[in-house]
């Protein structure tokens, strides 16, 4: 019996499967920084996903995984509340010249 069971013991492995960690953060944020600057001419839509992807952006890089989708999304919504910033900065320097 003790043999049967030793020779039991023996045969069996385990196996470990690891789920790969993600940031939901990070993918989030280049998501909306992305569709931020694509939207850009949209009037206030680009405000809100610019700010969500610097927010979401800072937050996704302090975890070790996934860093640089959290440092796009960032500077891609800073590059969004820019780009709205000078298109309204265009938009006030043509009409103070009654173009």
């Amino acid at each position: 019996m003790t043999e049967q069971a030793e020779q039991a013991n023996q045969d069996t492995t385990r196996v470990v499967l690891e789920k790969p960690e993600g940031n939901g953060l990070a993918v989030t944020a280049l998501v909306l920084g992305i569709v931020g600057v694509a939207l850009n001419f949209i009037p206030f839509l680009p405000y809100l996903l610019g700010i969500l992807a610097i927010i979401f952006g800072y937050l996704g890089m302090s975890k070790p995984v996934k860093k640089g989708m959290a440092k796009a999304g960032l500077i891609l919504g800073i590059i969004t509340i820019g780009l709205k910033v000078m298109f309204w900065l265009g938009i006030g320097l043509l009409g103070s010249t009654g173009l």
